[in-house]
């Protein structure tokens, strides 16, 4: 049952390549794994191998209530992968406005899907504040918030500290202790991009839960439509993803899986 969001205050930081790389290397931890994309860009399922054709997702039919289990996505990788469905902008507001009048729209299917004791459930929400954002926070277990190694993230450090990245007032005081920040780009041999990376190291102490490195393996990956951890195994990149894994591992007991959990239909 354990809700693992990945989100960004701004977007181009990675985000959704993270949060693939990572349910990837949760998978081969030995987790069951169901990845969820909740941003309109719909990107999640390329990192799968989800064929461009194919825009059906589990948000774009939110609206009309479906059942959930019957989108699910089975991928090589064995992670399992809800898309978010291909949408128009009069389609992604028109999404938004139906999640701020009726938040359960969202919440109860998403209640059902960690009803499984034995699942971690990984989500991909959009860059910024968003309905599904605000509807997701609550049921987390951790929110990983990217950030890229540069002077612009460094100074994005205080609204992570006060909680404002999650929302206002008491909202963004309650659920402050559940983030964790991971730095993405860092570039060693880049004297502004290591200068940005020891500025946010510094201040976020224990809720720095990794950083991953620079390397032109991931865009390949992508490129590919494949994972990093299938691509080039023994990069530093790979190690990063998996370090990044393990920090969520022992901050997420393992459930033992009850027999026969098994679904999915695609």
């Amino acid at each position: 049952m354990p809700l693992i969001c990945f989100a960004s205050p701004k977007g181009g930081v990675g985000k959704t390549t993270l949060a693939a790389n990572v349910a990837d290397a949760l998978r081969r931890q030995g987790r069951r794994v169901l990845v969820m994309d909740f941003d309109p860009q719909n990107t999640l399922r390329l990192h799968f191998g989800v064929s461009l054709s194919d825009t059906a997702g589990f948000m774009t039919e939110l609206p009309k209530r479906p059942d959930w289990r019957t989108l699910v996505r089975q991928t090589p990788s064995g992670v399992m992968l809800l898309p978010h469905g291909g949408i128009d902008i009069r389609g992604a507001l028109g999404l938004a406005h139906s999640l701020e009048r009726d938040p359960e729209l969202l919440a109860a299917p998403l209640r059902a899907i960690l009803s499984d004791p034995g699942l971690v459930v990984v989500a991909d929400t959009p860059p910024g504040a968003s309905h599904a954002l605000a509807i997701l926070v609550p049921m987390a277990t951790m929110v990983c918030a990217v950030l890229l190694s540069d002077a612009t993230s460094a100074a994005l450090v205080p609204d992570i500290e006060n909680g404002r990245f999650l929302g206002q007032g008491t909202t963004a005081a309650l659920f402050a202790g559940r983030l964790r920040v991971i730095l993405n780009g860092v570039d060693p041999n880049a004297r502004l991009s290591r200068a940005a990376a020891e500025t946010v190291a510094r201040h976020l102490g224990p809720r720095l839960l990794g950083a991953v490195a620079r390397e032109e393996v991931v865009a390949e990956a992508l490129a590919a439509q494949r994972l990093v951890l299938d691509v080039a195994p023994d990069s530093q990149a790979a190690e990063d993803l998996r370090e990044i894994a393990r920090g969520i591992e022992a901050a997420v007991p393992a459930v033992p899986e009850p027999f026969g959990a098994s679904w999915g239909a695609r």
